[in-house]
């Protein structure tokens, strides 16, 4: 049996010079420079996790300064932030050759968490676009570095 406690809200962070998701309609959602964040929301997690990770993300410093060194957020390089709910970051894969998604948050309630995650970083960064949830989708990425971040619930403060 896998403990609740074992999981937790997870972010995976790309920096990019653009990224776009097409939904199911054909719809077309893009971003210039920033962060792709593929997003999957847990069992027991709740809208302090996603204050908590939406402000972790905004100011995590994976961008260059005039230096060159790794020292701006996304929130300090204006850039622009595409969010996309991904379940399959929940897996729990310790046993066998098939994912387990038991510890993925129930679809109604991982929607309004994402769409929480979005208006937090909306008052925090330029531009925020979101993915199409609960949908196939097709994103098409241009990765700077390549530089990819994973980030979990309980993060430190910063």
């Amino acid at each position: 049996m896998v403990e609740s406690d074992d999981f937790k809200m997870r972010a995976l962070l790309q920096r990019v010079a653009w990224a776009r998701v097409r939904g199911g309609q054909s719809e077309v959602v893009s971003i210039g420079p920033g962060l792709l964040v593929f997003l999957a929301c847990l069992e027991g997690d709740g809208e302090s996790e996603v204050d908590v990770l939406a402000k972790k993300v905004a100011e995590y410093r994976v961008f260059p300064d005039a230096e060159g060194r790794t020292n701006l957020s996304v929130q300090e390089s204006e850039g622009e932030v595409l969010v996309i709910s991904q379940f399959t970051l929940a897996a729990d894969t310790r046993k066998g050759r098939r994912p387990s998604f038991s510890p993925a948050l129930e679809p109604e309630r991982a929607k309004e968490l994402v769409n929480r995650f979005s208006s937090e970083l909306a008052g925090k960064v330029s531009l925020v676009a979101q993915g199409f949830f609960g949908e196939e989708m097709e994103v098409e990425l241009l990765n700077r570095g390549p530089a990819t971040y994973f980030l979990e619930y309980p993060c430190a403060s910063s």
